[in-house]
């Protein structure tokens, strides 16, 4: 740990450390310690509830034509305020995840300060679904997420639009950021995607991080 701002700081570093050592570590770790870890891992298990399925897809896909997904507080907030303020939604299935960041639970009864995840489906269309998450996934949970989630839809003919946020202070270009719009809205497209983009594309050489980019 640096003792003064600026101080330059070692990090301890495995390189050089031979699999003889790491074989011995790993003796090393107690009947105890795999308890914990099991249940560690256990626990950090995400579990997606369907209002139609009591447990599991069964071998019948859920058939999806439009999935919209809001990832964040702020994506989360503009679904309520400008899409699911109608009448023509209903929840049908919640997601349960706890991480060091997020305790959720299979309750639709949610506050804006809860952290959820929440799917809704049209209910003049019902293929078409909407997902509210404000809660953190860790980086461990993200790709059970995803395949929980999609492992109950049908893949053909599936269009995924997702929305997220990150600071300004993170967008990189050689403009200055006290100039640009705040808000402003750019996109990335799959090579798959022909319709018409709304927005500009999101420029090089940003990138997308964590869940939206899972």
């Amino acid at each position: 740990m640096a003792t003064f701002f600026g101080e330059v700081v070692v990090a301890p570093s495995r390189a050089g450390v031979d699999d003889e050592e790491w074989a011995e570590e790993a003796r090393e770790e107690t009947a105890e310690d795999r308890e914990i870890r099991s249940e560690l891992e256990k626990k950090r298990e995400i579990d997606v509830l369907w209002s139609w399925k009591s447990e599991g897809c069964g071998d019948k896909a859920l058939v999806c034509s439009r999935l919209i997904l809001a990832i964040g507080h702020s994506a989360a907030a503009f679904l309520s305020s400008f899409i699911l303020d109608s009448v023509c939604w209903e929840v049908v299935g919640v997601v349960k995840l706890w991480n060091e960041w997020c305790r959720t639970s299979n309750t639709t009864n949610v506050l804006p300060t809860d952290s959820f995840c929440l799917f809704y489906r049209l209910i003049p269309d019902p293929t078409v679904l909407l997902c509210q998450c404000s809660c953190y996934v860790a980086e461990d949970q993200q790709f059970q997420w995803l395949e929980k989630v999609f492992g109950c839809m049908q893949k053909e003919g599936l269009q995924v639009t997702i929305l997220s946020t990150c600071p300004v202070a993170d967008y990189k270009t050689q403009e200055s950021t006290l100039t640009l719009p705040s808000p402003f809205l750019k996109a990335l497209k799959t090579k798959e995607f022909k319709e018409h983009i709304c927005c500009p594309l999101l420029e090089q050489p940003n990138i997308v991080r964590d869940l939206p980019a899972a």
